[in-house]
């Protein structure tokens, strides 16, 4: 099975050994999406609502650079750092996945990257 990187100034580089998505057996798998503002490669201001936002456009970003939309994507996982704000980063993510919403995981963790508060993973079904 061959695998093709995935990747689109539209969204923060990597910052580490790792692509952006990589597509494989009808499916793109999205690296942990955080807060960076793909311009600046910065944090974005603000709390948990404004990095919950951000974390999604540079999911969808990545997605329509591959003529996708959040209506492919099957799974998500969300990272916490603090559980406590999973109303706050459900009432945002929820804002991008109105209708028919992926399954998903959310598990909060000890630190993210950079200092983020919230980080998401997706699987998006290839048509």
């Amino acid at each position: 099975m061959k695998k093709n990187i995935v990747s689109t100034d539209k969204a923060p580089a990597a910052i580490g050994p790792y692509s952006q998505g990589v597509k494989a057996g009808g499916f793109l798998f999205l690296s942990g999406q955080i807060p960076l503002v793909p311009e600046s490669g910065e944090m974005v201001a603000g709390g948990i609502e404004e990095q919950t936002k951000q974390v999604m456009l540079n999911m969808e970003a990545i997605l329509k650079s591959q003529g996708l939309g959040l209506d492919h994507v099957v799974k998500t996982t969300i990272f916490l750092t603090d559980l406590t704000q999973f109303v706050a980063v459900n009432d945002i993510y929820g804002s991008f996945f109105q209708a028919n919403p992926p399954a998903r995981s959310t598990i909060q963790v000890a630190a993210l990257p950079k200092g983020a508060l919230v980080e998401i993973e997706a699987v998006i079904l290839l048509d």
